[in-house]
């Protein structure tokens, strides 16, 4: 027996936490279950608010009575708790479908294999800067949801995951980013490139002719997918292979952006944001910029005084002459490709963790042009040592931040990069890749 006004929410992270609030806030009676420990600052808010929850175990007869249940991102769809809750007709949504129902504001939503996290903050940067009232959530930031209960913006600038789309059915996004599909968490989607693919496109889903959808024309996945669909949204690409218009196309150095009688230029050279992948992040960036009628000067200003975000390529200092750099947010080999891609010196690599299924062989190239030699940092180093020690010489093994800081450090020569670009997950030895940041930062100020 369903109880009409009940809802549990599922994880009780920043998203799961945020959902509770807001459907608390809309008269339901709510629970949370979270099948691990719940973070001290989550349960005081829960306790503070007066919800109901429970951690370390999920019971049953509580969730299964739900009319809806709100699933945290990172719980899988074979988790037997899902399974069963979707057997008994229960819909399972994510937190952004539920906040979604109670905001009238637009929203840019943003996804993609890479770069997402920066676009998103590179956007929600110009939009604050023109001085429009915007949120920004997701994968990033406070929970979408309980900004919807506790703010009142006109426009949500939103980091859409492929777990998070999954969940989504009638959301829809007003203008919607994609910049690239490359193979990432294939685990979640039977080791199958095009049901991870689909999951991206999701993003489209709901978009009528008044919205739109802007994308990579160079992905190839991307225009694979959009060969064989139809997308109801205006099509703004953009490319630095060839000119696109409408949309964004690179002319000798200069971005040129012409979206219906909107048109900008900028030359690649005041980007903040360098390296070949940031040209693209800017072009999606300053599209959705051009479609809210954002004046020239103002977008110029923000693109280049933008500080990129924590953990994704940011420099540490440099110490004997060599430079630092902290990527730890790349957690997939595509990633490590950009990092590498925009690196000037020789590198030492510090790789590894939890190894997700990856495909080394598209980072073999780089590596053999820019790379000395390869730290691993992980409990299981065995599929990187295959993959590259034909084209490496050294690769070392170590097993804590400090541990491989330390043997990068003499493994380098003044003028190199040591560059933490991981390519995997980081469960194995850290609890997230903020805490192996924040480790391998502390390491460097040791040396």
């Amino acid at each position: 027996m369903t109880d009409k006004s009940k809802i549990v929410v599922l994880g009780a992270g920043e998203s799961g936490v945020g959902a509770a609030f807001l459907a608390q806030q809309q008269g339901y009676d709510v629970f949370v279950s979270d099948f691990g420990a719940i973070a001290d600052h989550y349960k005081q808010q829960l306790i503070d608010w007066n919800i109901r929850f429970e951690e370390k175990q999920h019971t049953e007869e509580e969730i299964l009575t739900a009319i809806e249940v709100i699933k945290s991102p990172g719980i899988p769809e074979k988790a037997p708790i899902i399974k069963k809750t979707k057997e008994k007709g229960i819909p399972v949504i994510s937190e952004i479908e539920f906040a979604g129902r109670y905001t009238e504001a637009k929203i840019i939503g943003i996804t993609g294999s890479n770069g997402k996290t920066t676009t998103t903050s590179l956007t929600y940067h110009i939009l604050k800067d023109a001085g429009l009232n915007v949120g920004l959530a997701g994968n990033i930031g406070k929970s979408f949801a309980y900004q919807v209960a506790t703010e009142k913006f006109d426009l949500y600038v939103l980091e859409l995951s492929s777990f998070m789309l999954d969940d989504m059915y009638r959301f829809k996004v007003d203008i919607a980013i994609l910049l690239n599909i490359t193979p990432d968490h294939l685990d979640r989607y039977d080791y199958k490139m095009e049901n991870y693919a689909a999951s991206k496109f999701r993003i489209t889903q709901n978009q009528t002719n008044n919205d739109y959808f802007i994308y990579c024309a160079d992905d190839p996945e991307t225009i694979k997918v959009m060969a064989g669909r139809r997308i109801e949204a205006q099509l703004l690409p953009f490319s630095i292979e060839k000119k696109i218009e409408p949309g964004a196309y690179l002319e000798q150095d200069n971005i040129v952006i012409n979206t219906h009688k909107q048109n900008f230029q900028m030359s690649i050279t005041d980007l903040a944001l360098q390296g070949k992948h940031n040209i693209y992040n800017s072009m999606a960036s300053g599209i959705a910029a051009k479609v809210l009628e954002l004046r020239n000067p103002s977008i110029r200003d923000s693109m280049s005084n933008f500080k990129n975000i924590e953990h994704r390529l940011e420099s540490v200092g440099k110490i004997s002459g060599i430079s630092f750099i902290n990527d730890s947010k790349a957690t997939n080999v595509n990633s490590t490709w950009y990092a590498l891609e925009s690196m000037t010196t020789d590198v030492i690599l510090i790789l590894g963790g939890v190894d997700k299924g990856n495909d080394y062989s598209m980072l073999k190239d780089l590596v053999k042009q820019k790379v000395r030699a390869i730290v691993c940092l992980g409990k299981d180093n065995k599929r990187i040592h295959d993959a590259f020690e034909d084209v490496v010489e050294v690769i070392v093994n170590t097993y804590s931040a400090e541990e491989a800081v330390q043997v990068s450090y003499h493994l380098a020569k003044k003028g190199d990069t040591v560059l933490l670009s991981p390519a995997c997950a980081s469960f194995d030895l850290f609890k997230n890749y903020e805490d192996r940041g924040n480790q391998f930062k502390q390491a460097v100020r040791e040396l």
